[in-house]
């Protein structure tokens, strides 16, 4: 028997400090994790910063090592430019190499030992530019420095049209200890940063230059940054008060602290709200004893509501209770039942030993957790299926002290269960009866082309018999066509009940054109007759196609007779059927496009239903076989009206890869 639970005893109220600890240890938690956000905040500042700097001085380096590389590259070249011209191909080469755009450099002049300048790449006319305040281009003061040094010196910067700047290095040039003149490189500051600094580099910062005065002359990007995240270092060189700006932009926004406060917040409330449940629970603790009696009466009222039949039995497999449906569904009262040893009142006699069996392998443990179907008798002798599933009964200390089952009658399930399996029986046979029918009438359709091929050869050569004037070879080639068809209309009836059988094609690689060009051959003489002119303007040169041989033709030869039937009514002048083959998206298209009269928009909704033709004779199954078969090799089967007019069909299928 399940007994109703004992009735707990009234708790005591919790001391006042009780509930202010909670509360306590909340705050405390929160100030901790702003705390840890402040730091780690500051922490990915300093380390941004770090960063930046790091970056920085790595495009300084990078900046001083190209401009000591094109010093050494002008160096080595000077001895070539002051000799007398004109230059050796290789001087030229290297001049050119000089000037390659990632180096910076937009002209190059070399000076006599005079100062007059003797060339310049590329050559200038204008004697006089925008230089020093008061100067000459090239900078007569950064001449006669590097001549007296003996070094590389770099001239300032200055502006020239199109908000340009510029500035140039002189490199003399020494034979021993004779001067021989000096190499001038221009540089266009904008383009050097413009060269120099990496994509990576400029997504991430701005890079700008600044005079002295603070007037920025050269950026790599003119959006101005975000960020407060600058770094400033001196430009030298070129040196003369430029300094290299680097401001970084503003960085993505960093989801992980916020989701982190978010989450604390969130934390935070639900403690709080947990708190507050908790300390209402003092006050609703006797409500709930109530409402658990309440619960205990409507868990019993819906036991003994329910249709599935409920069992509990001792280790022994003593039955020790029984809902009302279990009672309904053997015909016994509870009363007869409880307490009752096997064998049960309710055991069918016939299946005596097997219910005997399913027993003991319950009271064992082993029964399948899917449950048992067994053989049981009413009250009143009738006999009925149930599904029996059993679990072993625990008490509240965690012993297993018997097995509950749950019992439902399965009887009319099984019944509606062989209904369903008969009617089944029937749709496979009556399935079958259709693809019979099928079949036969697909037989009837394709077999039509290849017979009346072998008949129009029979007729021909029976003709040319009659006449007299036929030779050996010439009937060996009509026999050889006859046998030709006949192996075809065999290839037919294997594909076709194979394609019935929802098989998959034969598929090999396939020739498109080659494939057309035999189905024009069949067809030729068909068309001669009707005054059809049959075009073909094949593409060249196309790849291979996986597909069957036997059914592409079939397809082929189809849309050629539909093309043909479509312009009986026109002047035979007008009878162009026009085949075109063409490569698209990976997709061979074979098009073929007649001068009929198109078709109607009423026509067009069912032209691929199978049985459905506009024809006397027809069948109404030539286009539903191909767009099956189309479909069969992964392509498609569609139709539009020919601006000329007439309508034209294409057949895709996809290129082997």
């Amino acid at each position: 028997m399940i007994l109703d639970p004992l009735p707990l005893p009234a708790p005591s109220p919790p001391p006042s400090w009780y509930w202010s600890l909670p509360y306590a240890a909340v705050a405390l938690f929160v100030a901790t994790m702003a705390a840890l956000l402040w730091l780690t905040h500051r922490q990915d500042a300093e380390e941004q910063r770090a960063t930046l700097i790091n970056d920085v001085l790595w495009m300084e380096q990078n900046l001083g090592f190209q401009f000591e590389r094109n010093n050494n590259h002008l160096s080595q070249l000077g001895p070539e430019l002051l000799r007398s011209a004109p230059h050796t191909p290789t001087t030229e080469a290297r001049l050119r190499q000089a000037l390659d755009p990632e180096s910076g450099l937009i002209r190059v002049l070399w000076l006599n030992g005079n100062g007059e300048v003797q060339g310049a790449q590329p050559p200038y006319t204008d004697s006089h530019l925008v230089g020093e305040t008061g100067g000459t281009f090239p900078s007569s003061s950064a001449y006669r420095l590097s001549r007296s040094m003996g070094r590389p010196v770099y001239s300032d910067a200055y502006a020239v049209i199109e908000n340009q700047t510029q500035f140039e290095v002189h490199v003399p040039i020494f034979e021993g200890s004779r001067y021989l003149g000096s190499v001038v490189g221009v540089y266009s500051l904008n383009n050097m940063i413009s060269r120099q600094v990496p994509w990576w580099f400029s997504e991430r910062y701005r890079v700008s230059v600044e005079n002295s005065i603070g007037v920025e002359i050269a950026a790599k990007s003119r959006v101005s940054p975000l960020s407060g995240l600058t770094y400033e270092i001196p430009f030298d060189p070129p040196g003369h008060g430029l300094n290299l700006t680097v401001t970084a932009y503003k960085s993505e926004v960093r989801w992980i602290p916020l989701l982190l406060m978010g989450s604390l917040g969130v934390l935070a409330a639900a403690i709080v709200w947990s708190l507050w449940q908790l300390r209402r629970h003092m006050q609703r603790r006797q409500a709930a004893e109530q409402a658990l009696r309440a619960e205990h009466a409507f868990r019993k009222a819906m036991e003994d509501s329910l249709n599935t039949g409920m069992r509990a039995r001792d280790l022994t497999g003593r039955i020790t209770y029984v809902n009302p449906a279990f009672c309904r569904m053997v015909g016994w009262r509870a009363e007869e039942l409880v307490g009752l040893l096997p064998p049960m009142p309710y055991w069918a006699p016939e299946a005596l030993e097997r219910t005997r069996a399913v027993h003991e392998m319950v009271l064992g443990g082993h029964a399948p957790p899917q449950g048992i179907e067994i053989r049981l008798m009413r009250k009143n002798g009738e006999r009925f299926d149930a599904l029996l599933i059993e679990a072993p009964l625990i008490d509240s200390e965690g012993r297993h002290i018997g097995w509950m089952g749950s019992m439902v009658d399965v009887t009319e399930q099984k019944n509606a269960q062989e209904l369903a399996r008969q009617q089944q029986e029937r749709l496979q046979a009556t399935a079958r009866l259709v693809t019979m029918g099928e079949m036969a009438s697909t037989l009837a359709h394709e077999l039509n082309q290849p017979l009346a091929a072998i008949s129009s050869y029979n007729t021909g050569c029976i003709n040319m018999i009659g006449s007299g004037d036929m030779s050996p070879r010439e009937l060996t080639g009509i026999l050889e066509k006859i046998g030709k068809q006949a192996q075809r209309a065999g290839q037919i009836i294997r594909r076709v009940h194979a394609f019935v059988r929802r098989s998959e094609p034969k598929c090999e690689p396939v020739d498109l054109n080659a494939i057309l060009r035999e189905a024009v051959g069949l067809v030729e003489p068909d068309a001669e007759r009707r005054g059809v002119n049959i075009q073909l303007n094949l593409a060249e040169a196309l790849p291979p196609v996986a597909a069957d041989p036997v059914m592409i033709e079939q397809v082929a030869i189809n849309l050629i007779r539909n093309g043909m039937d479509a312009m009986a009514n026109i002047p035979r002048a007008g009878r162009d059927l026009l085949l075109v083959t063409r490569l698209q998206d990976d997709m061979l298209i074979l098009s073929v496009a007649d001068r009929g009269k198109g078709i109607p928009p009423d026509v067009a909704e069912k032209l691929f239903a199978p049985f459905f033709t506009t024809k006397e004779e027809g069948m109404g199954m030539g286009l539903n076989i191909c767009r099956s078969i189309a479909e069969l090799h992964r392509g498609r089967l569609s139709f539009e009206d020919n601006p000329g007019g007439g309508t034209i069909f294409h057949f895709s299928i996809p290129v082997l890869t």
